[in-house]
This record gives structure tokens, C-alpha cells and sequence, in this order.
């Protein structure tokens, strides 16, 4: 158990993936903040936990520099400072041919995935850079997308490679203030999100197949595995799957 002076912030945190995350994080003795937009569920996750006096909810909208910058100012003016931050909110479009694809459908993805991670990246490093130790750990949920495409998603697709562009350029940014900078790749955590896999999606091939799933509290221990880490090591890339599902060979 990591001492509980350790601060965390994770965005998404009120459903899926960043929910497994936060609770995974204060099991661990962090205190929280969760960023999401809609309020309850983040209250939600807290009562759930059980550990909610070491949690704080923000409203939080990540596409909105005004709103990143309060979820950080509350974040330090409850718990003092920022050790991690798990960058994780992120939408999808609709899974339609790609000159189907409205621009409004494009735009938001880009506006959540990229634009949003990024906002978020550049107060993390303000905060760490500025606070007494220096310096701090930021993991960006990049997904398998980020390497590997799925049919009729090129929006989420564009922007999850985007992402491990912005994990490369802030990891060599960060290095001179002890900011350490990785990137988590996620395959088929069972989540809400993901219930469709297990009912059928669709391959490269055209074909609609079944694909395996695995529990995503994994996900949140391996989050907690690389935060753990002294600043003076990074996990830079790390791929948690599903062991049996279509990703090496895809297709």
C-alpha cells in the first residue's frame, strides 16, 4: 500500500475503464480526484469504494481549457498537489463507413481524445512542475487502437495514434522536470462499452465474430503497477489484453 500522500487524478473516472482505475487507485491508499462530466457517477464510484473521505468529485469536462484547469486548481487546493495523473477520458463515433462519417461525430472525438488528453498533459505539467518535490507520473490510455485499426473507425483510430504521438513528445518534455510520461494500451476490458464484442463485432474480413473479453479491474491493477514506479523508471508502453483476442494478426 502506497503511503496516502500520494495524489491522483483520472478523467472518465464515473463509468468503465477510469472507474476500475480510481478504485483500484484509493484500494491502493491514493487520494482521488475524478474528472468526468456528469457529476453523480462520480459520486457513485465513492460510495461504492467505500473510501470516499480520501475522494473528490469534479465535474469535468476535458474538451473545455477552463474546466481542466479547475479540476487541477481543486485537485491541489484539497490534496496539496498532483503524484499521477491517469489521462483516460475518450469517446467513440458511430461505427459507420468512413464517408459516412459526420463531422460533427468527427470533431468531438478529436475535441475528447486529442485536444482533451492534451489540456490535460499541459496542466499536469504545470502543476508538476511547479510543486516542492518536483515532478510527477502521467499514463495516457492510448487503447489497442492506438496501434490497430478496427472497421469503420477512423475517427477514434486517428486520435488513439495521436496519442502515443503525444506520450513520445511529453515523455522527452517531462524528463527535465522529473515528469514521467507512459502510455497504457487497453484490448477488450469488459466494460459497458464493450458488451457488443461478446454479442458479436465486426473483423476486417466483413465477418461478425464473438471476441474474448477480460476483467477490467487488470486494468486498474496494472495502472497501479506503473505508478507505483520511481521517477527514475517509466514503463513508456504497456499492452494489457485479452489474451485470445484478435490483435496479433488481426484479420
Amino acid at each position: 500500500m502506497t503511503s496516502v500522500s500520494k495524489v491522483a487524478i483520472v478523467t472518465g473516472a464515473g463509468t468503465g475503464i477510469g472507474k476500475a482505475v480510481t478504485l483500484a487507485l484509493l484500494q491502493a491508499g491514493y487520494r482521488v480526484a475524478l474528472g468526468g462530466r456528469r457529476i453523480e457517477p462520480l459520486q457513485a464510484v465513492l460510495a461504492q469504494s467505500g473510501m470516499g473521505e480520501r475522494g473528490l468529485a469534479i465535474a469535468t469536462d476535458v474538451s473545455d481549457p477552463v474546466s481542466v484547469q479547475v479540476l487541477f486548481e481543486k485537485t491541489v487546493q484539497a490534496f496539496g498537489r498532483v503524484d499521477v495523473l491517469f489521462n483516460n477520458a475518450g469517446v467513440g463515433a458511430p461505427a459507420v463507413p468512413l464517408e459516412d462519417l459526420e463531422l460533427a461525430h468527427w470533431k468531438n472525438v478529436v475535441d475528447i481524445n486529442l485536444t482533451g488528453m492534451f489540456l490535460c498533459l499541459q496542466q499536469a505539467f504545470r502543476v508538476m512542475k511547479a510543486q516542492i518535490p518536483q515532478g510527477g507520473r502521467i499514463i495516457n490510455n492510448g487503447s489497442i487502437a492506438a496501434t490497430t485499426p478496427r472497421p469503420n473507425s477512423i475517427a477514434y483510430t486517428a486520435t488513439k495514434h495521436a496519442v502515443t504521438g503525444l506520450t513520445k513528445a511529453a515523455s522527452l518534455d517531462g524528463r527535465k522536470y522529473d515528469i514521467a510520461v507512459g502510455q497504457i494500451d487497453i484490448g477488450n476490458a469488459a466494460t459497458d462499452m464493450t458488451q457488443r464484442m461478446s454479442a458479436g463485432i465486426m473483423q476486417a474480413n466483413g465477418n461478425v465474430v464473438s471476441e474474448p473479453t477480460m476483467d477490467v479491474n487488470i486494468v486498474g491493477q496494472s495502472v497501479v503497477y506503473m505508478a507505483s514506479l520511481p521517477l527514475e523508471a517509466n514503463v513508456m508502453f504497456h499492452t494489457v489484453m485479452a489474451t485470445k483476442m484478435p490483435f496479433v494478426g488481426r484479420g
